[in-house]
């Protein structure tokens, strides 16, 4: 991935920053502006007598613009190193203490801690977690897998890496598992946004997809000396395809999304990005490990990019159907009988970005996003305020959505990433509210804890975050006299 793409400049540093244009006044709301000037005058008024700061304290209270009546929600605190506003009253609005994610239970703070200690040069996007993955088998539930691509035009072409990584505390650190060299990709055809990750029951090994195929990942003691071997794929025909892209016959189709079913002896991969008609091969593993090639599924319908997937049930050893995303619908394979079904309800050429089968088929598209209504039905959210671009104040419900996730423990909640940043529901989607915490831009991929918390990644790197905390809403509290 070059520099090129999406805003310059290495991850932003979180917790109330704001990006602005150059010579751009840093953006304000106009609450926070408020808080400030207020928690000035408060604190000359210490300055005075007893009875004249009390006097002068009502005064201020009772001027103060009411824009807190009715918008509480939209209330914001003052910075950390500034003081709390105070009130002639023992009542007031202060945010709970906030301290590190993992001093204490995650139900009581709602700290957004970055992430730093991820391999590789970190220059533009290297901090950025393209795709993670899980294994349903794993004991100890915090471990999350993730692949990263160091593909910067700053960093020198045979410097230019892919890693797979490994967390066991939900994605506070991580640790490098194996490099992946440049032979195995190409950084100058659309690298680095839509590889993916796949892990065989007990991380014994890892398929990645690239533009050159699809790559099984054997991790070594020395994680830069992993051993790579190519598993058969289709090649580029002699017909040139429509859209001229620089391969050449006989070079490896692309690979994108690909499953491993939870007893990991068989696997799903599609191909194909403008260089062949989108398909989908069948795996299985044979006796030595490796993958073997089996048949293509029955004819897909549809003759545009394959850009997500997902089993109903991806825990299940033996799922019952494939979910598939396209870049204008969605589909459903029925595994028994090989008959492919069209979701109904997604709007007209609506390439579907992301999705999940937790607790029913979610989807993120271009533009919109969907709940589930049954297994062949999604409905679209029309009421939402997604913030629609990131130098407008546009809002409405036609976000260009990215990624969806759906808390397994907690079915309620969801995060949706996209190209305005992160957004939460507690409601199945009814609603959603955006988080602010994060920095300015467009993130790709999320992954939930088994305690709430959540992995947030996009352009601008990667962050834990607990959005769904109570500690991250402004609480009535009693003052302390």
């Amino acid at each position: 991935m070059s520099d090129s793409v999406g805003r310059q400049g290495s991850p932003r540093r979180l917790l109330h920053l704001r990006e602005s244009k150059p010579g751009a006044a840093p953006r304000q709301r106009k609450n926070s502006a408020f808080n400030s000037r207020h928690c000035q005058r408060v604190s000359s008024c210490r300055k005075l007598p007893g009875k004249f700061q009390f006097l002068l304290q009502l005064l201020l209270w009772l001027s103060a613009p009411m824009f807190a009546w009715g918008q509480i929600s939209q209330l914001e605190t003052s910075a950390p190193d500034r003081p709390a506003i105070e009130s002639p009253i023992s009542l007031d609005v202060q945010p709970t203490q906030q301290k590190d994610h993992r001093s204490s239970s995650s139900s009581d703070n709602c700290h957004v801690h970055e992430v730093k200690n991820l391999p590789g040069s970190h220059q533009f996007a290297s901090d950025f977690i393209e795709a993670m993955a899980s294994d349903p088998g794993a004991k100890n539930a915090n471990v999350v897998w993730g692949l990263t691509a160091d593909l910067s035009s700053r960093v020198p072409s045979r410097d230019r890496a892919m890693y797979i990584l490994k967390s066991t505390n939900g994605g506070a650190t991580w640790t490098q598992v194996a490099r992946v060299g440049p032979r195995y990709f190409d950084a100058e055809i659309s690298e680095g946004l839509r590889n993916g990750l796949a892990v065989s029951p007990g991380g014994t090994d890892f398929v990645i997809t690239t533009q050159r195929g699809a790559f099984q990942v054997f991790p070594q003691s020395n994680t830069s000396a992993s051993v790579v071997r190519s598993i058969a794929g289709p090649r580029v025909p002699h017909v040139r395809p429509k859209v001229i892209i620089p391969k050449r016959e006989g070079d490896p189709v692309r690979a994108g999304v690909v499953e491993i079913t939870a007893d990991g002896k068989h696997m799903i991969v599609g191909y194909g990005y403008f260089d062949l008609t989108p398909q989908i091969i069948t795996y299985h593993r044979n006796n030595h490990g490796s993958w073997i090639e089996g048949v293509p599924l029955p004819h897909f319908p549809t003759d545009l990019d394959i850009f997500s997937m997902q089993f109903d049930n991806p825990r299940k050893l033996h799922p019952d159907s494939l979910y598939v995303g396209t870049g204008d619908q969605a589909y459903r394979l029925n595994l028994h009988t090989m008959q492919w079904t069209r979701i109904a309800g997604v709007g007209r050429d609506s390439a579907i970005h992301g999705m999940t089968t937790v607790g029913g088929l979610h989807l993120a598209a271009c533009w919109g996003v969907y709940n589930p209504v049954d297994a062949d039905t999604v409905d679209r959210v029309t009421h939402a305020s997604f913030l629609l671009h990131r130098d407008k104040d546009q809002v409405g419900p036609n976000i260009r959505a990215y990624g969806i996730e759906v808390d397994p423990a907690r079915q309620n909640r969801e995060v949706l990433t996209a190209i305005t940043g992160v957004y939460t529901s507690a409601d199945s989607g009814k609603s959603w509210k955006r988080l602010n915490e994060l920095p300015e831009g467009e993130f790709h991929s999320a992954h939930f804890n088994p305690d709430g918390t959540v992995i947030l990644s996009g352009f601008q790197g990667t962050f834990l975050a607990d959005p769904f905390s109570n500690a991250c809403s402004p609480q009535l509290k009693t003052r302390d006299r």
